[in-house]
């Protein structure tokens, strides 16, 4: 009976989520109807009272607000306004140097915002009409924004690798260091698609651009120093062990509200907006979390891990069988649902199969949030793209943005598959 209430838990759930019900709303009275229909409505209740608590008193989650705090602080007070241009000062002599630019521009904004919406919203706004007006095709210039956007979630700090490692108590700093590699080769591989695209099609993506900008290594530094601040005093204590992962968070957010007083552009209205925001999008997530530990437990009672597991063994996948069908999940998830979802409903399903093929956790989390990140950019809701409309919606069609991150999608697939093929090399930092 415990199997199949949990069977039949699962597929409310899917149902719920077709239907557009919120992914915590759904987990949370997926969760509690089956405990209660398997143990009796008290368990389920005592489960409420206590698992929240039990979720939100980890320490490490409370680097989420204050990674929060400092990227929508860095935001509003124009911290990372330069980044486009400094990028530009490095990169605007290559075929396709601005699209070129805003991809590692990206990677830097994403060193102080941990989020690929915010990341894509940032960048859309200073690069995609100057890309315009050099002679690019809209729908690719909006495209590599979108898919640039995406570097904003591996890049750390890393709000989804944050949630991966405190939901799998894995180390966050080790995840963070996967990411950068990932990133790292995300940018460049964009790049070369960019640059393949000049090649051949100088009609969408010029080889010399119109109206460079005549700008200096001197005023980049200028308008850029407090990024690379931050930066190097996160990354620097954080990988130096001087201080964790979940103390760089609050380290970062200090930073960022000292240099932006320093610098006179914060006023207690920004602040005040940045505070709320950080309150707002910490709270979404958070519930989510709540609703898959969970989840977590409805699964393990009902017996549906275990049966997962079995099942598998009984089949006897090997490794990249199974990595496929993880692969494919994800990709198919991330069709129509948003990226924290998606990881928090999966993994306690996951978790004990990957266990049982001793998958390594730090490596698994890197393949995880560049899956998710690809259904940022994938239709029919993917979030970036929405994003860059709602930025750009002069320049191209919801339509021509998704034809526009076709290659760049291409090349994302390439990526994981060398992920699979290579674990090792995701390791590369983190040893």
């Amino acid at each position: 009976m415990s199997l199949e209430t949990g069977l039949i838990g699962l597929g409310i759930l899917l149902a719920l989520l077709i239907l557009r019900v919120p992914v915590a709303i759904a987990l949370i009275g997926v969760s509690l109807g089956g405990i209660g229909a398997m143990m009796g409505v008290d368990v389920a209740v005592s489960m409420l009272a206590s698992k929240p608590y039990d979720f939100l008193s980890k320490w490490t989650l409370s680097a989420v607000p204050m990674f929060l705090l400092m990227g929508f602080i860095s935001y509003h007070t124009g911290l990372t306004a330069g980044l486009f241009n400094a990028a530009k000062v490095v990169f605007r002599w290559l075929p396709g140097g601005l699209a070129i630019s805003s991809v590692f521009a990206s990677s830097g904004f994403a060193a102080v915002s941990g989020s690929s919406v915010a990341c894509a919203a940032a960048m859309g706004k200073i690069a995609i009409p100057e890309m315009v007006r050099s002679g690019y095709k809209p729908s690719f210039a909006c495209g590599t924004i979108a898919a640039g956007g995406t570097i904003g979630a591996l890049i750390p700090p890393s709000i989804l690798m944050i949630i991966y490692g405190t939901f799998t108590q894995t180390s966050i700093t080790n995840v963070f260091l996967g990411g950068i590699v990932i990133g790292l080769v995300t940018a460049v591989a964009y790049s070369l698609v960019i640059l393949l695209v000049s090649f051949f099609r100088p009609d969408i993506v010029p080889r010399h651009e119109k109206g460079a900008l005549d700008y200096t290594a001197a005023q980049a530094i200028r308008e850029i120093w407090p990024v690379l601040v931050l930066g190097a005093i996160i990354f620097g204590g954080m990988f130096s062990g001087v201080f964790t992962a979940t103390e760089a968070g609050a380290i970062g957010a200090g930073g960022a509200i000292i240099i932006s007083l320093l610098l006179r552009r914060l006023d207690l209205g920004i602040f005040k907006t940045a505070l709320l925001e950080t309150l707002a999008t910490t709270s979404s997530l958070l519930i989510i979390g709540i609703g898959a530990s969970m989840f977590t437990v409805f699964l393990s009672l009902s017996g549906v891990s275990g049966a997962v597991g079995d099942l598998l063994a009984d089949w006897e996948l090997s490794f990249l069988q199974l990595m496929l069908m993880i692969v494919v999940v994800y990709l198919v998830l991330g069709l129509f649902m948003e990226p924290f979802g998606a990881m928090l409903i999966t993994l306690p399903i996951f978790l004990p199969i990957l266990d049982s093929f001793q998958v390594s956790l730090i490596w698994f989390g890197v393949l995880v949030v560049k899956l998710l990140e690809i259904g940022m950019i994938t239709p029919p809701v993917g979030m970036n793209i929405f994003v860059i409309r709602g930025v750009a919606a002069k320049y191209a069609s919801l339509v021509d943005i998704f034809r526009g991150v076709t290659l760049f999608l291409v090349a994302d697939l390439f990526i994981v598959a060398l992920m699979v093929l290579a674990p090792e090399f995701v390791m590369i930092l983190s040893g």
